[in-house]
């Protein structure tokens, strides 16, 4: 593994393949070496880990049955404090650190959650990539996260009022849109789900209260890529808000959204959360549209007429 250090991106690769060429054969004497090394060199420069956290993430995917416990906790352990080692954002480490860890939770996200958990405690703003990884475990075990997020979401909300910089305030509303997409996700397959008593209304008030902030605070935002990112967040979370509080919000919420076509060229996002709130607000049998018709069909009809292939 000293051959890590090598600068040439041959020789990384090559360490990468034959980490994971023996990994195959020996997942966990790799994993608990690669461990040990990380561990043992922890003044390694970060694009030298990388690559065997990288190498740990493939192991532990193509081999997530026959893991042991004590080994997943070992992995666990180390991947999360790789990822939150530096307070500061250093994307292609960290992220390789979360990746781990959402892989190790496809089989043991109980022990995930108990390590990252502490590292997500009431009115101390978290890591950007502790965030991230709630996020996408909920997306790649749905069964298994969706328990904690009414938790998380009680535990995240006074932090979206401490979120002054712009990277948090995406990373929370890249969080808000997976939880939601997950929720959904659960109770659409409900006689699956380890807890066939989980209903909409278990989020719906902590998905509401962080809509206040996202639609009337951050989606007024300069900057174009956090507006986006509400965007991407608003139209998911609107299927779990409280039915009274989505019909009381669609004359303010739809012109909201039609207002951002002037801002944006890429309508992609804009159109796709437009759409998932019509369908929100069809569902629970909406009176307020007929009054929006006029301003959806001028805003859209522009839209529709200017697709390049047509």
């Amino acid at each position: 593994m000293d051959a890590t250090t090598d600068k040439d991106p041959l020789v990384q690769e090559q360490i990468y393949n034959a980490l994971c060429y023996l990994g195959e054969s020996e997942p966990e004497e790799i994993l608990n070496a690669c461990d040990e090394y990380l561990r043992q060199h922890d003044k390694l420069a970060y694009p030298h880990r990388v690559i065997i956290l990288k190498a740990m993430e493939t192991v532990v995917k193509d081999n997530i049955g026959l893991l042991e416990k004590s080994t997943a906790k070992v992995v666990i352990f180390l991947a999360s404090n790789e990822m939150t080692k530096s307070k500061e954002v250093i994307r292609d480490w960290q992220q390789a650190a979360s990746n781990v860890l959402v892989a190790v939770g496809q089989r043991f996200i109980n022990k995930v959650m108990e390590e990252v958990l502490t590292k997500f405690q009431p009115g101390i703003l978290p890591h950007y990539f502790v965030m991230q990884t709630f996020a996408n475990l909920s997306v790649s075990n749905v069964f298994g996260m969706v328990p904690f997020l009414n938790s998380i979401l009680g535990t995240m909300l006074p932090m979206l009022g401490m979120a002054k910089q712009d990277h948090m305030k995406s990373v929370f509303c890249y969080a808000l849109q997976h939880f939601s997409e997950s929720i959904q996700e659960y109770l659409a397959n409900l006689d699956k789900a380890p807890d066939p008593t989980v209903r909409k209304d278990t989020f719906s008030n902590e998905i509401f209260s962080a809509y206040e902030v996202l639609f009337n605070s951050w989606l007024q935002h300069r900057e174009a890529k956090l507006r986006l990112a509400v965007v991407e967040a608003l139209g998911p979370m609107s299927y779990l808000m409280p039915s009274e509080k989505l019909e009381e919000q669609l004359p303010k919420l739809i012109p909201g959204i039609l207002a951002l076509y002037k801002k944006h060229t890429e309508a992609f996002y804009i159109s796709k959360s437009l759409c998932q709130i019509l369908e929100a607000s069809v569902n629970i049998g909406s009176r307020s549209l007929d009054v929006q018709l006029d301003p959806l069909l001028g805003t859209l009809h522009p839209q529709v007429r200017w697709l390049p292939w047509l």
